[in-house]
């Protein structure tokens, strides 16, 4: 059953791999595992650029002669070129391993494909491709930004079931309940920025934060005006973090995008307001939706994608791969955005 035994623990490479999401930018998370007679006996992963990789760290977590029998599990192929680190592949090489089992070959033309093909050179056992759509996910952002120099962007708002952001003005703020929007928060741990346009900054003074993640880096904040009238006590940029924000002026949102890429960013989460999402809906910029859909109808003054829209409704933007999940009362619906029609 070397099939179910391989995926048993590249599921176990998997979430090593997670323990470090949205800290290794621009690198990617890759988990690794040494396993020796069906025992797991030693694991590492990527903590952040400039630090070792995850083969590297756990082959050193081993810390002995590995014997023959044993087999390295890795969510994504290993480097076979010197940069910030010395190559994968030359320490695993080097400490005798025989056998390797690869997730996710990596995406990166001038690597696709090296690091097998310099392992199987060496006279090791390459299985690839086991869990490999899984291990691809984890660095969806990633392998967008090496492949196009475009960061990754997701579009995210808490709704009303009729579509709309925000209440009637005498009304309370909130649309979903406190769970939804923790879990809505914890987004922002894992992208490099978060982005909202000028009216979100006034109406909301946001802090755009990470908050109660240990250990989380804290995102560029990117702020869209037209006319660069900006109140400059709020938060974003008189907190401690004002550094960590920069403005666009009369910029297009698909021009906004390219910059941060030039920049490294490799992923951007759209918080809002409506206008900047429905900018990102009509220049197809949008990679990723999370939506967190409240049981409310407010009739509110805010569309949550306003903007040209579909002509045709075979010409709206169709999700693929979409989940539901329940939060509380709210519901987050998270999906692709394809060209497909629905089946």
């Amino acid at each position: 059953m070397t099939a179910e035994r391989d995926e048993q623990f590249m599921r176990a490479a998997l979430r090593e791999a997670r323990k470090t999401l949205g800290q290794t930018s621009p690198n990617p998370a890759v988990g690794a595992v040494l396993v020796i007679d069906d025992r797991i006996v030693a694991n590492g992963h990527h903590r952040e650029a400039g630090l070792d990789h995850a083969e590297i760290e756990c082959l050193r977590n081993f810390g002995a002669a590995v014997p023959a029998r044993a087999t390295l599990y890795v969510t994504l192929e290993p480097c076979s070129t010197a940069g910030r680190t010395a190559p994968c592949t030359d320490a695993i090489l080097k400490a005798g391993v025989r056998s390797v089992v690869v997730g996710a070959i990596d995406v990166n033309p001038r690597h696709s494909g090296k690091g097998v093909m310099q392992l199987r050179s060496a006279g090791v056992k390459v299985r690839q491709a086991v869990l490999a759509d899984e291990c691809a996910r984890l660095n969806e952002a990633f392998n967008k930004w090496i492949v196009t120099g475009q960061p990754f962007v997701i579009a995210k708002c808490g709704m009303s079931l009729d579509g709309r952001l925000t209440r009637p003005v005498e009304e309370p703020r909130w649309i979903t309940g406190p769970s939804a929007r923790r879990h809505a928060r914890e987004l922002r741990a894992h992208v490099d920025a978060v982005l909202v346009g000028a009216e979100t900054l006034r109406a909301d003074n946001p802090r755009l934060t990470v908050r109660g993640a240990r250990r989380a880096r804290q995102p560029w904040r990117v702020v869209l005006t037209r006319s660069g009238k900006l109140p400059r006590k709020a938060r974003l940029f008189s907190d401690h973090l004002a550094a960590r924000t920069v403005t666009y002026k009369g910029k297009s949102l698909a021009d906004v995008v390219k910059d941060l890429g030039k920049c490294g960013i490799t992923s951007v989460l759209i918080e809002g307001g409506g206008d900047v999402l429905g900018q990102a809906l009509d220049a197809r910029l949008i990679d990723k939706v999370q939506l967190y859909v409240g049981p409310i109808l407010t009739g509110g003054r805010v569309i949550a994608f306003p903007g040209r829209g579909a002509d045709t409704t075979p010409n709206a933007l169709r999700l693929r791969n979409v989940s539901y999940r329940r939060i509380g009362q709210s519901v987050c619906i998270t999906g692709y955005p394809g060209t497909r029609p629905p089946e």
